[in-house]
């Protein structure tokens, strides 16, 4: 069953139950979660903590949050990429409600979406408004552009990489886990469709595209600088692009092991494959 504010008429040929709701009505979505038993949720702020609470009034057993992108270790505890604290705050609440009931939830960590190289953002698929990722150039390059930005080392030394994973593929992984039994799950899945470097980015999106970026390399010493005079200027898209590379050469999107890839029976696109399948099929 799918919840949403407006009638679907394309999920009939899909044989989806579509239910209409006011996700600011908590009543009106705990009478359509009655006997629901996993609700995963792909949105966030205020509506899914209002999702998050009628889970629990109707007895729903586990919840999957809107919380893809980045494992929850490696999130800081004043998280400078959740500027409206959406994140946290569905965190905290579900972290209350699973002490006051018999709700489990788990988050399914998948570094990034492949996505947000698509040319026209992750807005197009209407992801990343409230994280400053919607627009297209957002994140390390832009592919309209052809100009990127991009950190080597990190301040020990070691080579930066990225997780990801394209958001069909994060929607497979999560069905096949399904099958596993929800019962089991653990606190957080990492998955992931590919691990590369920076670097290795840019220069897969260079060669598809056949077009050469201009890269603007930085040191990872130079992001708080960049960041600082961005910030006086009052550029606050560039401060969140900066923000957002700090991160990312920090660690925030990688793991060098992931935990569900070996358990279920998911092949998921290498970075390679879904640029092939965007920009050349």
């Amino acid at each position: 069953m799918s919840l949403t504010t407006q009638s679907r008429p394309e999920y009939a040929t899909l044989d989806v139950q579509v239910m209409v709701v006011d996700y600011n009505d908590e009543n009106s979505l705990a009478y359509a979660l009655h006997g629901v038993n996993l609700v995963i949720c792909t949105f966030s702020g205020g509506e899914q903590i209002n999702l998050i609470t009628a889970a629990v009034q109707s007895g729903v057993q586990f919840f999957v949050p809107s919380e893809f992108e980045g494992s929850l270790e490696k999130r800081p505890e004043n998280d400078q990429l959740d500027p409206y604290s959406y994140s946290s705050q569905a965190r905290q609440h579900l972290r209350r409600c699973a002490r006051s009931s018999q709700m489990k939830w788990t988050v399914f960590s998948c570094g990034i979406f492949m996505e947000r190289f698509l040319p026209r953002g992750l807005g197009s698929l209407a992801i990343g408004y409230g994280s400053n990722l919607a627009n297209v150039g957002s994140y390390i390059l832009d592919m309209n552009t052809y100009t990127a930005e991009c950190v080597e080392k990190n301040s020990r030394g070691h080579t930066v990489r990225v997780c990801m994973t394209s958001v069909y593929d994060v929607a497979r992984f999560i069905v096949a886990a399904i099958d596993l039994g929800p019962a089991n799950w653990p606190r957080e899945f990492t998955m992931r469709g590919d691990r590369l470097s920076l670097r290795d980015i840019v220069g897969q999106c260079s060669r598809t595209l056949n077009a050469a970026f201009s890269l603007s390399q930085w040191q990872a010493s130079d992001i708080a600088g960049l960041m600082s005079g961005f910030y006086q200027q009052g550029d606050y898209a560039k401060v969140a692009f900066y923000r957002q590379l700090q991160a990312t050469v920090e660690g925030r999107y990688d793991f060098g092991h992931t935990s569900l890839n070996g358990l279920v029976n998911v092949q998921p696109r290498s970075f390679r494959q879904w640029l092939s399948d965007q920009f050349t099929g």
